[in-house]
């Protein structure tokens, strides 16, 4: 297993990341605010398992790379940092964009599969949490551990529970305060900023780390 140490720096690197508002959450406060905290929380679900599929996805896919090709690995690596860089400046330049989202407040009635089934789309494709499984993942796997497929997918079920933690707070809070929401553009704008600027300085942080052996 990896060491206590390498879990504790990933869940809060992890949590760093999660509570940056992006296209998860994003959807998930729009469906808050459309469906309401019962299909909200729903979506949550859906999204947990979404994620947890990139996870085994990307534990098989770089077990390899981890033990036998440093090469590989720091351009995986170099790849993810400049990519979460490029989302960061997105997210600053779009920060405007979740106030769209919040402008249809009637409920719409629609089956729990099928919300089920949207959420769980959601968080398979998230960029974001592909990058950061595929770049930042195998840092913290310990050589002298487990096979790195059983580190890196007890890794992704903390980032997993992080996110499941952190959305459903969304989930609540957009449900139960729609009007708040779609009334005050402006708040979830300069958080939209701040999370991109958070964005921009993991990826060069990711730029410049060593693996964690």
């Amino acid at each position: 297993m990896p060491t206590l140490a390498s879990m504790v720096a990933f869940s809060a690197l992890a949590f760093a990341l999660i509570v940056v508002p992006g296209p998860s959450v994003m959807f998930v406060v729009s469906r808050a605010v459309a469906l309401g905290r019962r299909a909200a929380l729903i979506t949550v679900l859906g999204n947990a398992v979404g994620v947890f599929t990139q996870v085994l996805l990307v534990a098989v896919g770089l077990g390899a790379i981890v033990e036998r090709s440093i090469a590989v690995f720091t351009i995986v690596k170099l790849a993810g940092a400049g990519y979460l860089v490029w989302l960061g400046v997105q997210a600053i330049r779009h920060r405007h964009e979740l106030t769209s989202k919040l402008s249809g407040n009637d409920a719409v009635a629609q089956p729990s599969r099928s919300v089920f089934r949207d959420g769980f789309v959601v968080g398979i494709a998230n960029p974001k949490a592909i990058v950061f499984f595929a770049a930042i993942l195998p840092q913290y796997v310990n050589p002298a551990g487990a096979a790195p497929q059983l580190q890196m997918l007890a890794l992704g079920l903390i980032f997993v529970l992080v996110a499941l933690a952190s959305d459903g707070a969304w989930a609540l809070a957009a449900g139960t305060a729609r009007g708040w929401l779609a009334g005050s553009p402006g708040r979830l704008a300069r958080l939209r900023a701040v999370g991109g600027t958070a964005m921009i300085g993991l990826g060069c942080q990711l730029a410049l780390s060593g693996r964690k052996d």
